[in-house]
């Protein structure tokens, strides 16, 4: 059963990825939290203890499609604002801060144990409004390559740590 929330609203393109993780829980919220260990991913200011809270911001590095080599510049630079940290329920979300008239968009990340004490992770980011239809016809590829990449980038960590 998914430990994702409804979505808050409907769009032409929704993009999700998810990864059976060997690993417990707790330590893959912890990898799943670190923002500052996020390669894609920085925030905008430092947040003092380093913990992510809602209404922080965070200045993504996008490569679509994935690369692990960071001497490409970035695809794209999005701007988002973290909207929820949950340490109980396991779930953290962000929204992009581009104007809601031309492109709307939130991701959630979520964690809940499976069998065996596994963990699932499960993302999925919603996309409405106008932009959105210029991201599906350009993007969408690229952008389910590099949701699953975080997926398995994840469990690669969480596994081996």
């Amino acid at each position: 059963m998914s430990n994702l929330p409804s979505p808050s609203f409907q769009g032409p393109l929704t993009i999700s990825a998810s990864s059976v993780i060997d690993a417990p829980i707790d330590k893959v919220w912890q990898i799943l939290v670190d923002f500052t260990s996020y390669s894609e991913c920085s925030s905008k200011e430092p947040l003092p203890d380093q913990t992510p809270r809602e209404g922080s911001y965070l200045l993504m590095e996008v490569h679509i499609p994935p690369t692990p080599d960071r001497s490409h510049t970035p695809t794209s630079r999005p701007l988002e604002m973290i909207t929820a940290v949950d340490p109980a329920a396991h779930r953290v979300a962000w929204k992009n801060l581009m104007p809601s008239w031309f492109l709307r968009a939130e991701r959630w990340q979520a964690l809940s144990v499976v069998e065996d004490g596994k963990t699932l992770y499960e993302t999925r980011e919603v996309m409405a409004g106008p932009g959105a239809y210029f991201v599906r016809a350009l993007l969408s590829s690229g952008l389910q390559q590099g949701f699953q990449a975080v997926a398995d980038g994840l469990k690669r960590q969480a596994e081996q740590s």
